[in-house]
């Protein structure tokens, strides 16, 4: 139930018991009334935290028990004045167990707060003695000093201003402590203040020895049974077990309301206590000494909260919240007070050393930013445990470190080595090994000449941006390695962002081609396949490779929208020679897909999507991965292989044998073939090494039934020991170099031996890969 509707329905029918209530002073119609607000109040208490799962529900029974016990007391009160002995007691035996119950559900609300803030503590103290003194003083002493009756009910009589007091103390901290007030806590605050209003009418009677007064002195009980019904129908129940506290330790105006005037008590009460006792005297002036000293404390306490504040937020304004390093802010500083600092030795400049680590978007995209969290941290830990204590460690991206440190060049050298081995270690990620690189720039500058390396003045900003400028340096060298930094970086950098910058136009334009190169059988030379390959060719720059181009959209993301648009581009071609006859119905079309790519949830379905359009079969399609794909521990990589397989898509680790070549991973990936990289296909009738190695490929992929595909055949040689060895199919430049659709369509459709003729692979030399023909 979350509707506002129940606690709006039984406050309607209560304000209609109250006006009965004060209206019709018969007991016929009084008596009924204020009987069914109380029920009414004990069953919603009961009920409501039941239907909206409040918590702690314990607290919330025991309220409820105080209201039947408040009942009782209310409704006997009339019969027990007129009895003698133990039964004019009678009111009182519910009253005052009724009073222990909500002082205790009340507690158990405030219990969920957790351990209250001195400020809440001290505040409420304050209002808690300012009502004490009124109470004790005014109300209690004089009640209790009335000897023309039983002692026991003189003494009762005190009691109830002493419970006031206690709920006034529970109610001024529950306020304290809530940030959010809902209406329920509204509704809650409300009823007891009629509580404490109602018991104060009484008590200013009973000092001068009544018990009872006029009828309309229980309508604040009434109305308080209505208030706490409603507050426990109400929706925001829920809130009242929750710690909200107050952001802040002001004192607000809504503050000041409260505590303005328990402050001003003891001033107001030495007018009625002049005359009396000594104990009383004693009793003010204890009270307001209290006070004096709450409120030195309440001083102290605004000036260490203060004070703790500032250092929060001076730390939270200099230092990364995850690791707790500086960040670029304080990184920046320290930097400039190196370059700035008095006598060094001779050889010392100020070094920066900006890392980067490699890898770890694959972490963040396969097991999620919690898991990327924990790298950085242990990184970071790492970091800071291995280097040397002059040495400052600072985060100043998402997996971004910059070490800085005062030293010679060859202790930078050195340093930058240690980095590069604190963070390869394998690190405990989810209960698995992952071990990842760093790559380092280093910029420096030699304090006694001014900054060697670089234009004068040298600036902080000048050394992060050359070490930033380095680190991508490393990273195309091939990571995992530190590069010095050099002024001709910024010209490598700035080519970098204008081939970005192309890349982009490019896509959009669709500037982008693709060239196909042509897969054979070896033993016959008949085309069986072809593998598409992406060409960009520049307007201003021609020609650039894909091992320039590729990596930057790697970096970029870029990799997905061009990856989707291959695959169509190639199924689209493969449906027009398929349709025209150029190729039969054997041949297979072979695409390279990135390990980001397999991360994109878009990719299976693009590719449905393509084979859709363009009516081709799934088993014509060959998808290219790289080894390190087959490492990847997470299962969102898997499943998607496992997927591409169960549609029909064949599976090729290219290149194998150059990575994390191992026989369990290709046991535990549906994989459907290989293809031997061309380094060791170049070696071959020269190099007894390299034989072996194909040789071994061979048997190994016979015994999965895998397919062997060798790339980078060039010569007729190479054919020949391939075929011996035992592999079946071939592509390289001995065929031809990757070409244009049309040209490659002119090539192989007028060749005799063309497939399109016959089958692309004969019968008896087809060998099966696992799930399908591959």
């Amino acid at each position: 139930m979350s509707s506002s509707l129940p606690a709006l329905v039984f406050v309607a029918f209560g304000v209609v018991a109250a006006v009965l209530y004060a209206a019709f002073d018969t007991p016929m119609i009084a008596g009924p009334a204020f009987t069914v607000a109380g029920v009414g109040g004990a069953l919603a208490v009961t009920l409501g935290p039941r239907w909206h799962r409040a918590q702690p529900r314990w607290a919330w029974w025991l309220l409820a028990v105080a209201c039947v016990c408040f009942l009782t007391g209310a409704l006997a009160r009339p019969w027990a004045v007129e009895q003698d002995g133990p039964y004019a007691l009678a009111a009182d035996a519910a009253t005052v167990p009724g009073y222990l119950f909500m002082l205790l559900g009340l507690a158990g609300l405030l219990r969920t707060r957790g351990r209250l803030p001195s400020h809440a503590v001290i505040d409420g103290l304050i209002v808690f003695i300012g009502a004490a003194l009124c109470s004790v003083l005014l109300l209690a002493v004089p009640a209790g000093s009335i000897t023309d009756r039983p002692a026991l009910v003189s003494a009762l009589a005190a009691l109830y201003p002493i419970f006031d007091v206690i709920l006034i103390l529970l109610l001024v901290s529950l306020a304290f402590t809530t940030a959010v007030r809902r209406p329920s806590y509204l509704l809650l605050v409300a009823s007891m203040s009629l509580l404490v209003v109602g018991d104060v009418l009484y008590a200013i009677i009973g000092v001068s020895g009544q018990l009872t007064g006029s009828r309309l002195l229980d309508l604040p009980f009434m109305l308080g049974f209505l208030l706490i019904g409603a507050a426990a129908l109400h929706p925001s129940v829920v809130d009242l077990g929750q710690a909200a506290r107050l952001p802040v330790q002001a004192w607000s105006w809504q503050r000041l309301l409260l505590i303005g005037p328990a402050l001003a008590a003891p001033f107001v009460l030495t007018v009625f206590v002049s005359g009396r006792s000594t104990a009383d005297r004693l009793v003010l002036g204890v009270g307001g000494a209290a006070m004096v000293v709450l409120l030195m404390m309440r001083a102290v306490s605004a000036v260490q909260g203060y004070a703790a504040a500032q250092r929060r937020y001076e730390h939270r304004a200099t230092h990364d919240p995850l690791t707790g390093l500086p960040n670029r802010l304080m990184l920046a500083a320290e930097v400039r007070r190196l370059l700035t600092a008095g006598r060094r030795p001779a050889d010392a400049g100020v070094w920066v050393f900006f890392l980067d680590l490699d890898g770890f978007k694959l972490v963040n995209d396969s097991w999620g930013h919690h898991a990327g969290d924990q790298l950085i941290a242990q990184v970071a830990a790492r970091l800071r445990a291995a280097l040397p204590a002059a040495a400052t460690v600072a985060r100043v991206g998402g997996d971004e470190f910059v070490v800085v440190q005062l030293g010679s060049r060859a202790q930078a050298v050195a340093l930058a080595d240690r980095i590069i081995d604190c963070v390869h270690e394998p690190l405990r990620i989810r209960q698995v090994e992952a071990v990842i690189t760093a790559s380092v720039g280093i910029a420096g500058t030699q304090l006694d000449d001014g900054g060697a390396g670089n234009d004068p003045p040298v600036t902080a900003d000048a050394l992060l941006r050359d070490a930033d400028t380095a680190m991508y340096q490393a990273k195309a060298d091939g990571r995992g390695r530190w590069v010095m930094f050099d002024a001709s970086m910024h010209e490598r950098v700035r080519e970098r962002v204008e081939i970005e910058q192309a890349l982009r136009i490019a896509l959009g334009e669709d500037d982008l081609r693709i060239a196909f190169q042509p897969i054979v059988d070896l033993e016959s030379g008949s085309l069986i396949g072809a593998e598409a390959l992406l060409r960009w060719e520049h307007p201003g720059r021609g020609n650039i490779s894909p091992a320039v181009f590729i990596p930057i959209a790697e970096d970029t993301g870029l990799i997905g929208p061009i990856g989707r648009w291959v695959l169509d581009r190639s199924v689209r071609q493969l449906a027009q020679w398929r349709a025209d006859g150029t190729v039969t119905a054997d041949f297979w079309m072979s695409v390279n897909v990135s390990p980001r790519q397999l991360r994109d949830p878009g990719l299976i379905r693009a590719l449905d999507d393509a084979l859709d359009r363009h009516r081709v079969p799934a088993s014509v399609v060959v998808l290219e991965i790289t080894e390190s794909v087959m490492i990847d521990p997470t299962s969102v990589t898997g499943q998607v292989l496992a997927d591409l397989r169960q549609r029909g898509i064949r599976i090729v680790v290219d290149d194998f044998g150059t990575g994390f070549s191992a026989l369990g991973y290709l046991r535990k990936h549906p994989v459907t073939g290989v293809k031997v990289d061309r380094a060791f296909v170049a070696g071959l009738g020269q190099s007894a090494k390299d034989e072996e190695i194909v040789r071994a490929v061979v048997a190994m992929s016979s015994a999965l039934h895998l397919t062997v595909v060798a790339e980078g055949v060039e010569t007729p040689l190479q054919q020949g020991v391939l075929a011996v060895l035992g592999v079946l199919f071939g592509q390289g430049r001995l065929w031809g170099e990757p070409v244009g659709p049309a040209e490659f369509a002119r090539r192989w459709a007028s060749r005799p031996a063309d497939p399109v003729d016959g089958p692309a692979v004969p019968a008896a030399r087809q060998v099966q890969g696992r799930g399908g023909n591959s």
